[in-house]
């Protein structure tokens, strides 16, 4: 799995177990590659190289995908039945039917040496849906026991069970836009949040920024890249805060906006499972906190669910496809119907 936050690749070797129509997962082994600033570079700036330095970068980052691969399988002697691959994406814009993800499957099957399950979103968008979010999926049969699932990675997005159907939607910008700004100040990000701690509110900012489009559109919905270079950044390039200050609006409004969506499902004595990098910034999560209590209990699992939930459900949701199961909901894309979505591909 590598998502928006361009921080690295993650790997996770699990175990799917289906007792009657009930699924079960174990994680065995996990395994994190940073990016290097080159790859950062490369990866954020695909979306407007062209296309033939787009279709050479998926080959090559297909490549180095397989190679951590077999870097990661001889370190922890595994025997994987597949590999199943987000990808990086690089275009995602649904609404004209597009969807594309870099990674290309037959390099990562050929270097690894294992069949590959990739290109997850693209049948979804073809059936007229968002293609986003997928793991909404493994929420459902993996997570059942939490009301809500949040992921806070480059972008926020939750997951709830509304009368019997799994509806999920992207919400907001979140480490997408705080490490942006952190790069600023030459940081990967802010740890714990504590920058954005010291900072004060710019209330011009935070209404600027709780005034975007988006939030005031009815999911199915996804965001994607391209959203935040038009419709976030020049919000932000056009301030005269502090970087701190910055950071501080930046964090509150995140908060603001994912709460505001949590609570509009009238919830009470609830509980929402918060993974994903974002969770390590306290000021947010104690934001959160705050602006849900008392309707909803937050919880924040073992760092291992933190960081490698995403690739777990990927995972699952490869098995899915192998197993000619439904991967993708349509209550939750609107797409006109659910799909068994990703090509596979074997070693040449």
């Amino acid at each position: 799995m590598s998502g928006t936050s361009l921080d690295g690749l993650d790997m996770a070797y699990c175990h799917f177990i289906k007792t009657g129509k009930k699924w079960a997962f174990k994680l065995i082994a996990k395994k994190s590659v940073p990016y290097s600033e080159e790859q950062v570079e490369k990866l954020k700036h695909s979306v407007a190289i062209p296309a033939d330095d787009l279709l050479h970068l998926d080959i090559l980052y297909g490549q180095w995908l397989g190679e951590q691969v077999d870097t990661f399988v001889q370190e922890e002697n595994l025997q994987p039945a597949y590999i199943a691959s987000h990808g990086h994406t690089v275009f995602h814009q649904p609404e004209r039917r597009l969807t594309y993800q870099i990674g290309d499957g037959q390099e990562l099957a050929n270097v690894s040496g294992f069949p590959v399950v990739c290109d997850f979103r693209r049948a979804d968008v073809l059936l007229g849906g968002q293609g986003a979010p997928l793991v909404p999926i493994g929420d459902q049969a993996l997570f059942g026991e939490y009301d809500f699932c949040l992921n806070l990675g480059g972008i926020s997005n939750v997951s709830v069970e509304i009368h019997g159907k799994r509806i999920a939607y992207d919400i907001s910008p979140v480490n997408m836009l705080l490490n942006r700004l952190a790069g600023k100040l030459n940081l990967p990000f802010d740890r714990g949040g504590r920058l954005a701690a010291g900072g004060h509110l710019d209330v011009s900012l935070l209404q600027k920024l709780n005034d975007l489009a988006y939030y005031k559109l009815d999911f199915p919905k996804s965001l994607g890249f391209e959203w935040f270079t038009a419709q976030v950044l020049p919000i932000i390039e056009q301030n005269k805060s502090s970087i701190q200050d910055q950071l501080h609006t930046a964090t509150v409004h995140i908060a603001q906006v994912i709460a505001q969506e949590v609570l509009r499902f009238n919830p009470t004595n609830a509980s929402i499972l918060m993974t994903g990098g974002g969770v390590y910034n306290d000021f947010l999560i104690q934001h959160l906190r705050a602006l849900l209590h008392p309707f909803v209990e937050v919880v924040v699992p073992h760092e291992s669910l933190i960081e490698y939930k995403e690739a777990i459900v990927f995972g699952f949701m490869g098995a899915l496809r192998l197993a000619e199961e439904v991967n993708c909901l349509s209550t939750v894309t609107g797409a006109t119907k659910d799909s068994s979505a990703g090509k596979v591909f074997y070693p040449a």
